[in-house]
């Protein structure tokens, strides 16, 4: 009998699945190459001291940090943080962005008693104070309301997804950020359907 080869109980031999091979010829090393493995051009000499190496390493980082930044500012998933990434975020930051949020008034609110307490006047002090506390209720109703929503459309669209508190505590800072200054950009208007 063929080495790879075997009997079963009727006594017909078969070929077991180490005598197969894997189906296509050997490529070239040259055509190999091409796929992505190796990159061409000349490789870069070792460091020739530690503080070399050291910066070297810096410039790296420097180097990814800034293609980590120019990604995020124009909403590129390749190159985005990583907290940004994947198809759940992408859901949670539309859900946010295609509504208006009373989040983005609590820094307004909260200089109103500070610019009060300089008046020197208790009833402006008292006013602001309760326009203050106002605009807090409000924007804790909508994160709330927000939380709801994305917990829910997370649970519909991604049933897979075990984990959805991190999801939604990333919509909620998302809610209290001005819109222009957002990042990953707003890829959707205040009233789009998601």
């Amino acid at each position: 009998m063929p080495v790879g080869c075997g009997a079963n109980e009727e006594g017909i031999v078969t070929e077991t699945p180490t005598a197969s091979g894997k189906g296509r010829p050997t490529p070239k090393r040259r055509d190999a190459q091409k796929g992505g493995g190796r990159r061409g051009g000349p490789v870069a000499p070792p460091p020739a001291t530690r503080k070399e190496a050291a910066k070297r390493i810096r410039q790296q980082g420097a180097a990814k940090r800034k293609a980590v930044r120019a990604g995020t500012a124009v909403g590129d998933e390749t190159n985005m943080m990583a907290r940004d990434q994947g198809p759940v975020r992408r859901l949670a930051r539309d859900i946010v962005d295609s509504r208006r949020h009373i989040g983005v008034l609590l820094l307004p609110a909260a200089l109103l008693p500070v610019a009060a307490q300089l008046s020197g006047n208790a009833s402006v002090l008292r006013l602001a104070t309760t326009l203050w506390f106002a605009t807090l209720l409000a924007a804790i109703s909508d994160f709330i309301i927000t939380g709801v929503m994305v917990r829910r459309r997370i649970r519909t669209d991604f049933p897979n997804e075990a984990k959805t508190r991190g999801h939604v505590g990333y919509a909620m800072v998302r809610t209290a950020q001005f819109r222009r200054f957002r990042l990953p950009p707003p890829r959707v208007g205040p009233g789009d359907v998601v």
